[in-house]
C-alpha cells in the first residue's frame, strides 16, 4: 500500500514537471520597444480647429505610464490634459518595462486653437522660453521692502540695482543676471552673473487673489517656484530663508513685479518688493 502512494506521489510531482508554467516568464522579463508600443495623444476639435485639450491614452502598452506635455506631467494611462501654447507641441512618453529598462517615444501634436489658457503663461514664457532681468527704470527701487497690500513697489528700504550684488542674499543676482521661464517642464532657471546658474520649476495661480482694504485688486494671482527662487529671493529679517511663493501684482509682455509679505503681516505690514522686465 505505501509503495502505491509512493508512486502516485512521484507521478504527480512528475506532470507537474512537464507542465508548462503558469506565467508568461517571456512577458514578465521581457522589455518593450518604440515599435511596440500603441500609444495617442490627439487634440480635441474647436470649430473645427485642433485645440489645446489633448487626449492621451495609452491603456495595455504593458509598461508603467509617465507622460510629459511640457507644462505638466502624469502617469494616467487615459486622460484629457492641457497644453498652454500655439503651433507644434511635443509630447514625451516614458514606460518603465518589467525589468527595469526604459522606452521613450515623442509625439508632436499641431495646437491651432487655445481654450482658457491663462494669458500668463504668454507673459512669462513667450513663445516657449523668456528672459527676465531686473527693471531698471527706476534703478534707484528695483527690491526693497513696504506696506503689504498697500505699496507696489518698495516704499520704505529702497536698493538700488547697483547694490544688489552686495546684499548677502543676492551675491551674483545684481545686473547681468537673468531669469529664463520655460513652458517645458515648467522649468525656471536663474543664471547669475558669476556664470552659474539654479534650476527648478513653477507654478501659477490666477485665482489666488488678493484684495486691499477699499476691496480693489492688489494681487493677481501667485507664482510659486520649487527648487530655485527668483533673483534675490530671500528673506533678510529670517535669516535669508529661501521664498518659494509670491504674490503677481503685475505680469504682461514686457513687466513682473512680485511680493511677498512677512509671516503674520497684516495691511501695511512689512513686505518684500521685486521689479523686474523683460530681457
Amino acid at each position: 500500500m505505501k509503495k502505491i502512494l509512493l508512486y502516485s506521489a512521484l507521478a504527480a510531482i512528475l506532470m507537474m514537471v512537464a507542465c508548462d508554467p503558469v506565467e508568461n516568464r517571456d512577458v514578465l522579463s521581457g522589455a518593450i520597444t518604440a515599435n511596440d508600443l500603441k500609444i495617442s495623444a490627439t487634440p480635441q476639435k474647436v470649430d473645427g480647429k485642433n485645440s489645446n485639450k489633448i487626449d492621451l491614452n495609452s491603456d495595455g502598452v504593458g509598461c508603467l505610464t509617465s507622460w510629459n506635455y511640457g507644462n505638466g506631467t502624469t502617469v494616467s494611462t487615459k486622460i484629457t490634459v492641457e497644453m498652454v501654447l500655439k503651433g507644434a507641441n511635443e509630447i514625451v512618453f516614458t514606460g518603465l518595462n518589467h525589468d527595469g529598462t526604459t522606452i521613450t517615444k515623442t509625439l508632436i501634436v499641431q495646437i491651432d486653437t487655445l481654450i482658457n489658457v491663462p494669458p500668463e503663461w504668454g507673459f512669462l514664457c513667450g513663445s516657449g522660453a523668456k528672459s527676465w532681468v531686473w527693471d531698471d527704470t527706476d534703478p534707484t527701487a528695483v527690491w526693497g521692502n513696504g506696506g503689504y497690500k498697500g505699496n507696489v513697489s518698495p516704499g520704505w528700504w529702497k536698493v538700488a540695482l547697483s547694490d544688489i550684488n552686495t546684499q548677502e542674499a543676492a551675491i551674483g543676482e545684481g545686473a547681468g543676471a537673468e531669469m529664463v521661464f520655460a513652458v517645458k517642464g515648467a522649468s525656471l532657471t536663474k543664471k547669475k552673473n558669476d556664470g552659474t546658474s539654479v534650476a527648478g520649476s513653477f507654478s501659477f495661480d490666477m485665482t489666488a487673489i488678493t484684495l486691499d482694504d477699499s476691496k480693489a485688486v492688489w494681487a493677481k494671482g501667485k507664482l510659486k517656484t520649487k527648487g530655485v527662487t527668483v533673483l534675490c529671493g530671500k528673506q533678510p529679517n529670517a535669516a535669508n530663508a529661501p521664498v518659494y511663493e509670491y504674490d503677481i501684482l503685475k505680469l504682461d509682455d514686457t513687466k513682473l513685479v512680485l511680493a511677498f509679505p512677512e509671516p503674520g503681516a497684516g495691511s501695511w505690514g512689512t513686505a518684500w518688493f521685486w521689479m523686474f522686465k523683460a530681457k
